[in-house]
């Protein structure tokens, strides 16, 4: 039988305070918008079928059954999560982890309104948003 310790202990998810079932800051913070199609979904399915401490050990073949994913696209999609911070894998165990906290500049940023000519300045002279 697989031990099933957290892979990033330090990252083990909470739920989160607001009324949802997934943490808004996956959006909020944009975490979506860098996940393929097939990552949101692979995200979804970690998300509901997962322990209290984020693990998993539903195997590769019997995922890629469920999301009508080939191998190679189920590979991709993990990738795509792991590179995002949004899951742990080491065979045979996936972890969902726990938002970082952003950075002190991203909070600053989350935390104060800006007005649409100054986004635009800063998008015209090539700042981040």
């Amino acid at each position: 039988m697989v031990s099933k310790n957290p892979i990033l202990a330090h990252r083990v998810r909470h739920v989160p305070a607001q009324f949802s079932w997934l943490d808004h800051r996956l959006v909020r913070e944009r975490y979506i918008d860098r996940c393929t199609h097939t990552a949101a979904a692979l995200y979804l399915f970690l998300v509901t079928v997962a322990d209290a401490a984020g693990m998993s050990y539903y195997g590769d073949a019997s995922i890629g059954r469920r999301l009508s994913m080939d191998l190679a696209t189920l590979e991709a999609a993990r990738d795509n999560l792991v590179r995002i911070g949004l899951i742990a894998w080491q065979k045979p165990l996936y972890q969902v982890l726990s938002f970082e906290e952003p950075s002190a500049a991203h909070r600053q940023v989350l935390a104060q309104p800006a007005s649409l000519a100054d986004i635009l300045k800063k998008a015209a002279a090539g700042g981040a948003l």
